[in-house]
């Protein structure tokens, strides 16, 4: 498990998914992406504020994932907002694809990263928060906050 850590460099996360969603099961993907686009992620990142996973046939693709323009890249450059293939094992495509055909379920990118320098997603099945878990979130953060600002003050 060490190892693995000091292989990893994050690119992007989605903080917005873990307040918006109930996150679980976990996976870690592979993008398919083209020479400029690796090159610009490694410069400039990407943003997957507002990104979700949906199945083309059995072909899963990331929706609304930004990467950048590679600024030597020319010609070569690809659109900043096009759908990108992700690279899956078949079993758990259909695994996934079973969980949204039951109902309630999506599927959201929650980091992208660098492992072994390779370009990876983990992607997590989501279920939607009403509003009020989204309160209880933030009065739980504030409490945590607040529990940390006296501890704080109490050592020093």
């Amino acid at each position: 498990m060490k190892n693995e850590t000091k292989h990893i460099k994050i690119i992007a996360l989605n903080r917005k998914a873990s307040f918006n969603y109930f996150l679980s099961d976990f996976l870690e993907c592979g993008l398919a992406l083209s020479g400029t686009e690796i090159k610009s992620l490694r410069v400039n990142g990407c943003s997957i504020a507002d990104s979700y996973i949906v199945f083309k046939g059995t072909v899963p693709q990331i929706i609304n994932m930004h990467i950048n323009p590679y600024d030597h890249g020319n010609i070569f450059n690809k659109d900043p907002l096009r759908a990108r293939d992700l690279l899956m094992h078949k079993k758990e495509i259909e695994w996934f694809l079973d969980k949204i055909k039951s109902g309630g379920y999506t599927i959201v990118p929650t980091k992208v990263y660098f492992s072994k320098g390779k370009a990876k997603v983990e992607i997590a099945l989501a279920k939607g928060k009403k509003m009020y878990d989204k309160r209880e979130t933030i009065k739980n953060r504030d409490v945590a906050r607040e529990i940390a600002k006296t501890i704080k003050e109490k050592n020093n």
